[in-house]
């Protein structure tokens, strides 16, 4: 273990020394790998009593703590983190020991009371839960030791977990006597005592200890015994305390992932037979084992296993060693486990509902890859493992492989969502880390079904082929057909279109979904990729089939997008996501299958997708279209090459088309773009549809913010949205309100802005929840800036913290920069300059690709709080050849503030110019023009105005050698 909690505070090769210094250490161990805010720490390290300056302190405590524990400790831009993966803490290894039943083991890692030495409110909680976890180990390893010294305790099969060793009962009654002094009403530890005392032939000592507690609890408490020491009650009073029979085979890996499954079959006490159904190689043997295993069953758990046997019956009566299985059962309230019954599900189904019959105190535990399907079977489904219990079984197994390996986070995440979590995938990709390195092993997983595991593994159980193999063989011929041809889907299916392209009917499915072979989840079956990988071949006509299909299927979508209807069928598009790319990969008419999807597309601000499916169609179509298909080559030769809309983008009146200026390369849009959408919304002015009408008039106001002279853009966008209104075009009018909060903005009026901007609210939640990109970040964001220009400090705030907290999520670094800009300028108006400084400091270290516009924008907004000089030169060097007007603006009213009054002046009537206003209404803009015209006076204040409105280039103009203000 790297770092110790489990006591005073151990780090490994390092003495750390100074209380707070060791707090700091202990108070990141309780989250290792994840950021733990700067407030937070603060906060818990001086509760109640924070230094003066308290970021300067808790900097400098870190300092010192990365000199005397070098390597542990990462910086985030929202706080800091210990950077060791959780299973080299000892206080976590403790709690996954503890869960998996290994209480030796992790009793072994306490070395005293948990985060010895930390006397502050923050480690009062985590102290006590963690005793409180090794009181319950304790008592389990008890339990295991009196068990392996004279039977197993109050009837529990330990399932292999039970530490071998002659302990006797003597031995641990002195050790539980001062258990039970020191916890007088911790009723497990006298239930274990008195367990103890009877192994050791002192029953009545036993018994004297139970009328002891009973009396303590009734006085102090008030209550009776519980069940545990009821039962050791009984166990006590009895002549003597039968052991428990059992066959299941003892624990030799540790169990993972599942204990969430385990819980459910316990609580499934009234079902007599529990089916564990799922596909091959997800676990299902060992989920029952373990489950079995914690079961109280007096009369026995039986683990009979029919993969190897030619009849059910027989391999009864070969386990229960008897001729007359009803005779033998009678009377006894036993656990079968019947492993395996796929290959003989028919005589599987009539044994269990025969024996369940004939024998009530019975309970079967089955499992297989489709259901028994009799009178009274409940199912357990045994799904692959989400990803953290997956990542969490290849490092446990990659460990016993190769106890080296350094697996790194993001590898082991890949390698698991490859593999689908298929538990024996996972474990036979481990095995293979013994041999290869992470990368030759991730660059095999397309070789995946050749993966070997043990030697001594069941032959079905030793490739992933054979273990399909072993389905595969029990299928029809039919059932075969269809699961070829649903290897031509991905993402899933709905019944039509699989009835449409594949031809299966719905008892075919559903026999393929009882035999773990495909999944139904709401109205889509799904096929794990492992699977899939198995059963694709050459299928050209169904292919064929499935493109028709879906390209039918984004033509009969693209009308419903311009209604009230569009969120559903954005959600329906979303869906089939995955079976439209393979579409538009397959067809022979890609052309007719890209045109319908750009459009959506667009809406959620896919362009480099756009790009992407436009280049591939043009390799396949050349430079010449198919007859018919001019706008969709068209449109591909603009998304993919930057080329100048054709007449028949021109004169469409397609959504793709009226927003093709949109697709344009990276070199940015046509330099006619204006005038070609202004003429575009003139020549629609009269087209009967007022969804084309409308949206005409948003793209040519947007087109003339961006790119034209921005004044009279608002003109355009209002009746825009009055059509877009009665349509019910969600997209559309949250688009022509952002553009008009822009426009409000732009004037300086703040205030209308965020009514503006706030005012779609319900509209942008309806589109995030499709994980549009206008979702809650960006809605978010953009409050928060115009909370934070209005003086809303503590709305600002909330909103961007909410905007922080989505951006992390997207783990995209442009849009975690964005927030720490928005964030670096709330800090700033607040006064507290520098952290301003420091969040716009990390923000322009990100390594993210972001538009010369918000890097200028962030160099300005550096410069107010840092040495301006290298700021603003950058930010004026990233707008010179930009044609975004307002930005442009931005940054020259950026740079005034440091320039001296005749040349802020000066960039000031650029700066109108370029926003297409008289004067602008920004508090910060109207009051540094208050002091130009009071150093300047009137007359000359006006004449710099109108000097600056005619400099050709203000950028290049602003570069020359700045004066002091």
């Amino acid at each position: 273990m790297r770092i110790g909690i489990l006591g005073p505070l151990q780090v490994a090769g390092a003495a750390v020394g100074g209380a707070r210094v060791r707090a700091l250490l202990v108070r990141l161990a309780l989250d290792p790998g994840r950021v733990v805010t700067t407030d937070r720490l603060i906060d818990d390290l001086w509760p109640g009593e924070p230094p003066e300056h308290p970021m300067a302190a808790l900097q400098s405590l870190v300092s010192r703590a990365r000199r005397e524990a070098p390597g542990l400790i990462a910086s985030h831009p929202n706080g800091y983190l210990l950077d060791v993966p959780a299973g080299e803490v000892d206080a976590w290894a403790f709690e996954r020991l503890t869960r998996a039943g290994d209480a030796h083991a992790a009793l072994a890692l306490w070395r005293g009371p948990a985060l010895a030495g930390v006397d502050l409110p923050f480690a009062e909680a985590p102290a006590a839960r963690l005793e409180e976890l090794r009181l319950a180990a304790l008592a389990t390893r008890i339990a295991d030791d009196l068990a392996a010294g004279g039977g197993i305790v109050g009837g529990d099969v330990g399932g292999g977990d039970v530490v071998g060793g002659d302990v006797g009962g003597g031995d641990l009654v002195a050790e539980l006597e001062e258990l039970v002094a020191e916890h007088r009403l911790r009723e497990p530890f006298h239930a274990l005592l008195m367990r103890a005392m009877v192994a050791s032939g002192r029953r009545g000592e036993a018994l004297e200890v139970f009328e002891r507690i009973r009396a303590e609890l009734a006085d102090e408490l008030g209550v009776d015994p519980g069940a545990e020491l009821r039962e050791a009650h009984l166990a006590a009073l009895r002549d003597e305390e039968p052991a428990p029979r059992t066959n299941l085979p003892a624990r030799l890996t540790s169990f993972v992932g599942r204990n969430d499954d385990v819980s459910r079959i316990r609580t499934l006490t009234d079902a007599r037979l529990i089916t564990l159904v799922g596909p091959g190689g997800a676990g299902k043997t060992r989920l029952a084992v373990e489950a079995a295993a914690t079961l109280r069953v007096p009369d026995g758990v039986w683990l009979v296993e029919l993969a190897p046997a030619a009849g059910v019956r027989a391999a009864l009566e070969a386990v229960l060693k008897t001729s007359d299985l009803v005779r033998a059962l009678r009377g006894t309230s036993p656990v079968i486990v019947l492993d395996n019954c796929e290959h003989l599900i028919d005589e599987a189904a009539r044994v269990a509902q025969w024996l369940l019959g004939e024998v009530a105190g019975l309970r079967i535990i089955a499992t297989s890859r489709e259901p028994l399907n009799i009178p009274g079977e409940s199912l357990h489904p045994v799904l692959p493992l989400p990803q953290e219990p997956a990542v969490e079984l290849l490092r446990d197994r990659a460990a016993a492989a190769r106890p080296d390996l350094v697996l790194a986070p993001d590898e082991a995440a890949r390698i698991c969502r490859e593999l689908d979590g298929i538990p024996l995938a996972i474990e036979l990709a481990a095995a293979r880390l013994r041999t290869m390195s992470v990368s030759m092993l991730v660059e095999q997983l397309g070789d995946r079904l050749a993966f070997r595991g043990s030697r001594t593994s069941e032959p079905r159980h030793r490739t992933l082929r054979a273990v399909i193999d072993w389905s595969w063989n029990l299928l029809s011929e039919e059932e075969r057909e269809l699961l070829r041809g649903l290897s031509v889907f991905s993402g899933g299916a709905t019944a039509k279109a699989i009835a449409r392209i594949c031809g299966g009917d719905l008892e075919l499915l559903s026999s393929l979904v009882d035999k773990s072979l495909i999944a139904v989840s709401g109205d889509r079956y799904t096929m794990l990729e492992t699977i899939r990988q198995y059963v694709t071949g050459d299928l050209p006509e169904i292919r064929q089939a499935h493109a028709r299909y879906y390209a039918e299927l984004a033509e009969a979508a693209e009308p419903h997008l311009r209604t009230g209807e569009q969120v559903k069928w954005l959600a329906l598009l979303d869906a089939e996501q995955g079976n439209l790319d393979a579409a538009l990969r397959h067809s022979d008419d890609p052309l007719r299958v890209i045109l319908p999807r750009l459009w959506p597309w667009m809406m959620r601000g896919r362009r480099h997708e756009i790009t992407a499916h436009a280049t591939a169609v043009l390799r396949r179509v050349g430079e010449v279209p198919p007859e018919g298909r001019e706008l969709a080559h068209g449109l591909c030769m603009m998304a993919a090459m930057g080329a100048e809309p054709t007449r028949a983008i021109l004169e469409s009146d397609h959504p793709a088309a009226l927003h093709s200026w949109a697709m344009g390369s990276a070199l940015g849009p046509p330099p006619d773009v204006v005038a070609m959408t202004e003429a575009g919304a003139e020549r629609l002015r009269d087209h009967p549809d007022t969804w084309t009408r409308s949206t005409a008039l948003l793209v040519a106001g947007i087109v003339r913010f961006e790119y034209g002279a921005v004044a009279g853009a608002e003109s355009l966008l209002e009746p825009a949205l009055d059509g877009l209104r009665r349509t019910g075009d969600r997209w559309g009018q949250w688009t022509a309100y952002y553009w008009l909060s822009l426009a409000a903005e732009n004037r300086g009026d703040f205030a209308r802005a965020l009514v503006l901007a706030k005012e779609p609210e319900p509209i942008a939640a309806e589109l995030a929840a499709l994980g549009a990109p206008l979702g809650p970040m960006s809605f978010l964001l953009r409050l928060g800036q115009l909370m934070t220009r209005s003086g809303d400090h503590a709305g600002a705030a909330t909103a961007l913290e909410r905007a922080w907290q989505a951006a992390l999520r997207s783990e995209d670094s442009l849009t975690i920069a964005r927030v720490t800009h928005a964030r670096a300028e709330l800090a700033r108006r607040s006064g507290d300059r520098g952290e301003a400084a420091r969040l716009l400091r990390s923000a322009l270290a990100m390594d993210m690709d972001a538009p010369p516009q918000f890097r200028a924008f962030m160099n300005v907004e550096l410069a107010r709080v840092a040495e301006p000089d290298e700021p603003l030169r950058r930010a004026l060097e990233l707008m010179a050849i930009c044609e975004d007007r307002t930005a442009r603006a931005t940054v020259l009213e950026g740079v005034a503030e440091h320039r001296e009054p005749q040349t802020a002046a000066e960039l000031l009537g650029a700066a109108r110019v370029l926003r297409g206003i008289s004067e602008s209404a920004d508090p910060f803009v109207v009051a540094l023009a208050a002091r130009c015209r009071a150093a300047l006076g009137a007359r000359r204040y006006e004449e710099a105005l109108v000097k600056g409105a005619s400099i050709p280039n203000p950028e290049r103009y602003a570069l020359s050698p700045p004066s002091s203000p």
